[in-house]
């Protein structure tokens, strides 16, 4: 709580303080009662299931190589050791460059979340700036953030059901 009303301070002064009008949202919540939402991540979910398990199968593999390797080791000359040897590490190579492509920084999963999520996270962004235009609030926390932790927060000053009516969805119950 201390470390809030620091940052007020330093953000707005002591003296305007009085003046001005905070709410919260819980982007979590929002997000939880929003079918779109819900939906991409289940396609987000589904993708990333099946991506695992085709890794899975890859290290299986590389797994299955290096058990006969071993088994075999003692009957093999020096040049099948070292053509076995390098089979295994391309195969390792593979799966390292699958992970990277489907779960990599720029991968496909994180191509397909900013293609599903971001339209979303643009509209809550819109009803957001309306809320705080409509209700003259010169600060909106989110306290979904880990950034800001609020220790106590008075339900009155919650505008997540505010939000969700504004891009068209039905507050939920659940909290």
């Amino acid at each position: 709580m201390k470390k809030i009303v620091l940052i007020f301070f330093l953000l707005l002064g002591a003296s305007q303080m009085q003046a001005q009008k905070f709410a919260y949202i819980d982007t979590e919540y929002i997000l939880k009662n929003i079918p779109d939402y819900q939906e991409a991540k289940k396609q987000l979910d589904e993708l990333s299931e099946q991506w695992e398990k085709q890794m899975e199968r890859k290290q299986e593999q590389i797994d299955k190589l290096y058990q006969d390797y071993q088994a075999e080791e003692i009957l093999l000359t020096e040049r099948m050791k070292n053509k076995r040897r390098e089979e295994i590490i391309e195969k390792e190579d593979e799966l390292k460059e699958f992970k990277k492509e489907k779960f990599g920084v720029e991968g496909e999963l994180f191509k397909k979340r900013k293609e599903l999520i971001k339209p979303i996270q643009e509209k809550i962004y819109k009803a957001v700036q309306e809320t705080a235009n409509i209700g003259r609030y010169s600060i909106i926390f989110d306290k979904a953030s880990p950034g800001l932790t609020m220790v106590y927060t008075n339900p009155k000053y919650d505008k997540s059901d505010d939000i969700l009516r504004r891009m068209g969805h039905k507050p939920g119950e659940e909290r």
